[in-house]
């Protein structure tokens, strides 16, 4: 007994010590910078990403399903380019405001910006004003463009996408981050649930992140400013200030952030994503539920978390030219490249290269974001002939396992599995132990009582 209870805490104190450890590190990380931030406002979940490659750097709690708030609109976003990519629609295409979309705008609970029926609309005016005010009306009037005025067909392609992409803990209820019945009768999808909340975790929305900036990096464009301006120089003029005060310029603006959203809710706290870039080297960045909704200010506090973290990862880890194009031998064998190869590494590392069902990786001791995103290149043999030269994108081959330690701290899932292999231990061992008390009391019942019939399964 004494053993089952001592296997009992050992199992509580991993399970609870691996909850907590990344946590801790972050705010001895984020104190070393920013001496004042306080304990209660420590994000809910926090990661960062390489952005070229997909491996994971930093993350603690990135599973966890939370709210996004607006960040939502970064779908309705994608959605948007992907169709400006397809041709279906351009940056310069024109929506005239109806009176539904004016009424959207006057509601107070969910508006920050004006829009007047009768008056046209760029898409580029559009974008700007969903991905920096954050405007709920301009959202909607993208959602509704796209889909033909069918906000459950809109919300049918959000859900398809997120699968697509491999976010596999996402369910969008809405195009905006606002709850539909947050606008009054006047956004009504049908088949979704108007009074729910979208739910995400901060993988996913890494995910997304790391698709939208590879194939649409056109949206950075709209997000690496720190005050906008639509419809200059005509009635409807309005200048908007981010929210994103990562932005160089703003108040916590930091070298190369160019993107990407904000969002905050009273269920979900105060959250952000940023990308950033310097050289070569890209890193994602998202920070999820900061602080209290009743504490605004917690706009504010979420940015040292995520700067932080960002300048640890940069001063950890570089993205460098591993090989250059041509032939190479490793383990033995001649590969050729058609391309040079690149990678995250720790700095000062020497990391090792290895080839796996003609894979090219770097040993570099990360995990990769997604089964769908590789930080690994296709390649052939090189001096036999025995296999044709094949070459891709670091990022467009899906061949990555999800079971090698992070960048800045080992991988929590690792030190869960180690209070899982107790449990089963524990289990396996208590079977066997009453199977052989079983059997002998069974043979014995059997013996002492045989004229009765007696059986102890006859008993279960």
């Amino acid at each position: 007994m004494k053993k089952k209870w001592l296997a009992l805490v050992c199992l509580l104190t991993l399970l609870f010590g691996s909850a907590t450890a990344n946590a801790d590190e972050l705010m001895d990380i984020t104190r070393k910078s920013y001496p004042d931030v306080k304990e209660i406002n420590r994000p809910k979940s926090s990661l960062i990403i390489d952005g070229n490659t997909g491996d994971i750097i930093w993350q603690d709690n990135i599973d966890e399903v939370r709210d996004p708030a607006s960040m939502s609109k970064m779908m309705t976003l994608y959605l948007l380019f992907e169709a400006i990519g397809q041709g279906k629609v351009s940056e310069d295409t024109v929506i005239k405001a109806t009176q539904t979309d004016q009424s959207i705008s006057g509601i107070y609970e969910i508006s920050n910006n004006k829009i007047v029926a009768g008056v046209d609309y760029t898409i580029s005016e559009l974008i700007t004003m969903t991905a920096v005010p954050s405007s709920n009306a301009t959202t909607v009037m993208i959602a509704n463009y796209l889909s033909n005025n069918d906000p459950d067909a809109f919300l049918d392609q959000m859900n398809s996408k997120a699968k697509e992409l491999g976010m596999t803990n996402t369910q969008w209820n809405n195009a905006s981050g606002a709850a539909a019945v947050s606008f009054k009768g006047l956004y009504t999808p049908q088949r979704y649930d108007n009074y729910a909340a979208n739910q995400t975790t901060a993988r996913d929305l890494a995910i997304l992140t790391y698709n939208f900036v590879n194939k649409y990096p056109g949206i950075l464009n709209y997000t690496n400013k720190p005050v906008v301006t639509v419809k200059k120089g005509t009635p409807y003029e309005e200048t908007f200030e981010t929210y994103n005060y990562s932005v160089p310029g703003a108040k916590y603006g930091l070298e190369g952030v160019d993107g990407l959203k904000t969002g905050s809710s009273p269920r979900g706290a105060f959250n952000y994503i940023a990308t950033i870039k310097r050289g070569e080297q890209r890193l994602i960045s998202i920070i999820m539920g900061v602080g209290d909704w009743s504490d605004q200010d917690g706009e504010y506090y979420r940015h040292p978390f995520g700067n932080a973290l960002i300048e640890k990862a940069y001063a950890d880890y570089e993205y460098k030219k591993l090989l250059t194009a041509g032939e190479h031998e490793i383990d033995g064998k001649t590969y050729k490249l058609e391309k040079d190869f690149y990678g995250t590494v720790k700095k000062g590392t020497e990391p090792k290269l290895l080839v796996k069902d003609g894979i090219l990786k770097v040993d570099n001791g990360l995990v990769t974001l997604s089964d769908k995103i590789s930080d690994g290149m296709k390649v052939g043999q090189g001096d036999d002939g025995s296999a044709p030269v094949l070459d891709s994108q670091n990022n467009q081959v899906a061949t990555s396992s999800n079971k090698a330690k992070t960048g800045l701290l080992f991988d929590p899932k690792l030190l869960l599995g180690v209070p899982v292999l107790v449990v089963f231990i524990i289990i396996a061992l208590e079977v066997r132990r009453r199977k052989k008390r079983q059997q002998t009391t069974d043979r014995t019942v059997d013996l002492e009582e045989g004229q009765q019939n007696y059986s102890r399964r006859n008993r279960r």
